[in-house]
């Protein structure tokens, strides 16, 4: 018998790959988005210690409904309510310019659930990691510099929750670009 957690697990991934499946990161290499979230996945697992299987499927959907056409209810159907929840907490809203919805997430991070906080630091944390080892093309020193003064805004705003990822982060973002 498939245990139900691993399956679910598994149909997020599978899920995820689909949505993104055209999809590139912005760095120079065009890298395939799907590892992204498994990136999230690792340092939730492997760095919080956090197994929740919530957690971690939202962990892999987590940018499907901003970057692609799922849609909240097809989360719930397939993923359940609590998913879809933690999806939509960490979700921008794209038809707001990219200053605000920054802005937005700043201004949202004290009031997430603790499962959305662990989704947003995990994204954090690899954000920050990518801007270091494979930056986004054209991204200058200036930009790179404060992509991680804007991150550590939003974190700062969401702490008391995880502090074995909050502690992950603050090592990160000590590599900060000079």
């Amino acid at each position: 018998m498939i245990d139900e957690d691993l399956s679910l697990i598994v149909r997020a991934m599978a899920f995820a790959a689909d949505k993104h499946r055209d999809q590139r990161r912005k760095d120079a290499c065009g890298s395939p988005y799907i590892n992204h979230p498994l990136a999230l996945v690792d340092v939730l697992v492997h760095e919080g210690q956090i197994v929740e299987t919530e957690i971690i499927v939202a962990a892999l959907l987590h940018d499907t409904i901003e970057d692609t056409d799922a849609t909240g209810h097809e989360i719930e159907g397939l993923f359940g309510a609590l998913v879809r929840s933690i999806v939509e907490e960490v979700t921008d809203d794209t038809r707001l310019d990219r200053q605000r919805r920054k802005r937005r997430q700043v201004e949202k991070a004290p009031f997430l659930s603790p499962q959305a906080r662990a989704v947003k630091l995990a994204d954090k944390i690899c954000n920050l990691r990518d801007v270091v080892s494979n930056p986004p093309a054209g991204w200058e020193l200036e930009r790179r510099q404060a992509y991680f003064d804007w991150a550590k805004e939003v974190i700062d705003g969401l702490r008391g929750m995880h502090a074995g990822l909050e502690q992950v982060f603050d090592e990160v973002y000590r590599q900060r670009p000079d």
